[in-house]
């Protein structure tokens, strides 16, 4: 599995309800220094991501047109889009995402995220 491929894989993951239920995991992906600017310009620590992510009412995500570039032997920028889907199929939250990841003793964790509200974007779905 090349370096994408596992990002990509780590970052879904973080999109996906049992994911963001379990604080465990979320443990475990996030660096013990992690943080975040959210598409609101708010800024959020581990410990705030902890607290929030397990007792929220988890979005559908979808994100499309994964990049990443290798800033050095264990250092990662990973960029996508990204937006939530309504129970109806609308699309809302149109956010371009940038994750810096880290491979910590083997384990790639994410150290930065940053989220920037973007234009509305068509989703590319399999077999449309």
């Amino acid at each position: 599995m090349d370096l994408l491929d596992t990002l990509r894989g780590l970052e879904v993951a973080l999109h996906q309800p049992a994911t963001r239920a379990d604080r465990q995991k979320l443990d475990a992906l996030l660096h013990e220094d992690f943080e975040e600017i959210g598409r609101s310009g708010a800024f959020y620590t581990k410990q705030d991501i902890l607290a929030q992510l397990p007792v929220e009412d988890p979005p559908t995500i979808w994100a499309q047109d994964f990049a990443v570039t290798e800033l050095g032997p264990n250092v990662a920028l990973l960029r996508y889009r990204s937006t939530h889907e309504d129970a109806d199929g609308n699309l809302t939250r149109h956010t371009l995402r940038s994750s810096l990841w880290v491979n910590v003793s083997g384990c790639w964790q994410m150290r930065f995220h940053q989220g920037t509200a973007t234009a509305p974007w068509v989703i590319e779905r399999l077999g449309d």
